[in-house]
């Protein structure tokens, strides 16, 4: 079983920043891709960047381009997001995933590219 734990949500002003990490555990797994998606109160989930594991092609949703940067670490199969100039409209579930599947990266913002989803971890950010 491939295992997701988010960690690094929590409450923080307007104008801070955030670290989120993402490790990959259990049972050994070939990874396209991993992702970041957020779901906000009464919304759907939608896309917040992504990354290629192999070349580090990364993608972004236009809300938070220039705030956000996706990371990751091969080594230690983690994914990370740096949040910066966090607004109130940033506040959601935030969720990472990962893809197995080669599909392109114009697939990297689309959930069904996505085989296995962490729980998410909360951000608040408060005005």
């Amino acid at each position: 079983q491939v295992q997701l734990v988010e960690s690094g949500g929590g409450l923080v002003q307007a104008g801070g920043s955030l670290r989120l990490s993402c490790p990959v555990s259990g049972r050994a797994v070939s990874i396209y891709a991993m992702g970041w998606f957020r779901q906000a109160p009464t919304k759907e989930r939608e896309f917040v960047a992504a990354i290629s594991w192999s070349s580090g092609y990364t993608a972004y949703a236009d809300s938070v381009k220039g705030r956000f940067t996706i990371s990751r670490d091969n080594a230690k199969n983690t994914v990370y997001l740096q949040m910066n100039s966090l607004k109130p409209e940033d506040t959601a579930v935030y969720y990472c995933a990962l893809g197995r599947r080669f599909l392109g990266s114009n697939w990297l913002g689309q959930r069904a590219a996505y085989d296995y989803w962490g729980q998410g971890t909360q951000v608040t950010v408060s005005s």
